[in-house]
């Protein structure tokens, strides 16, 4: 346990308890744990310290919330398995790239297609919120398998930021299903990456795990009311949190580029 005040701890349990309900409802749950661990722990903190802190907490919500949607969500398990292998190869390949490219150039790249997909979606008010009209084509599932896993999952290794919301958007656009049901299914393949990059910090010896282990608690309370919240709410509210979370995704991204 790294030497921090109590105050922080009770701080970064909250951050996790808030991070856990975004990311079970639309994802983007990063955006708000991973700063506040690089803020909260000690400097001099290696940062691959808080990245698989980050990871250990992440994970534990994740799986609540999986398991809390797919009790009641109609979620294609199988195919989102299939899904979350590819995405768990692509951040491989993205992570291995990632040491020699620099990000920054694409930074402004994220942003204009984070803007363009907040356009269609408000331009596109039934997206996401009819119900599936039916089971996947093949098609739709390799589409998804190498759309949706194989690149998103690159992405997630390359940068990061927002891997979540983008899931859904794509699961939601591939498999024309419902904000709900997309969301219950990122949360599938998000327990597969989550799971082989944490065992790439375990490896490396990159885990605060009793702190993790605190923040976990009360980032796995989140991450189930979250999923409960969007089950009760709908793909209408779901929607809301999406809009709002990819302008904070921008407003992130652009801070990093420009500003900090």
């Amino acid at each position: 346990m790294p030497d921090i005040s109590l105050t922080v701890v009770v701080l970064l349990c909250l951050a996790a308890l808030a991070a856990g309900w975004i990311d079970a409802v639309v994802g983007g749950g990063g955006l708000l744990l991973l700063p506040a661990l690089l803020l909260g722990l000690p400097a001099g903190t290696p940062a691959a310290h808080a990245l698989g802190t980050n990871k250990a907490v992440a994970i534990v919500g994740t799986t609540g919330a999986a398991v809390t949607y797919a009790r009641k969500a109609p979620v294609d398990v199988r195919t989102a398995v299939r899904i979350g292998l590819a995405a768990l190869a692509g951040s491989s390949g993205g992570a291995f790239f990632a040491a020699g490219m620099s990000t920054e150039v694409l930074k402004p790249v994220i942003m204009v297609v984070l803007l363009g997909v907040a356009a269609f979606v408000i331009l596109r008010p039934a997206f996401g919120t009819a119900p599936a009209t039916g089971p996947a084509t093949r098609r739709q599932i390799l589409a998804a398998i190498g759309l949706a896993g194989g690149g998103i999952g690159f992405y997630d290794g390359l940068i990061g930021p927002g891997t979540g919301t983008f899931l859904v958007l794509a699961l939601t656009a591939l498999l024309h299903l419902d904000l709900v049901t997309a969301s219950a299914t990122a949360k599938i393949v998000n327990c597969c990456t989550n799971a082989g990059a944490l065992a790439m910090f375990a490896w490396q010896g990159a885990v605060l795990w009793q702190l993790a282990a605190l923040m976990a608690v009360f980032n796995l309370a989140g991450g189930t009311l979250g999923a409960r919240t969007a089950l009760k709410k709908g793909s209408r509210f779901v929607r809301l949190v999406l809009l709002t979370v990819v302008f904070a995704l921008v407003a992130n991204l652009a801070y990093e580029q420009w500003l900090a």
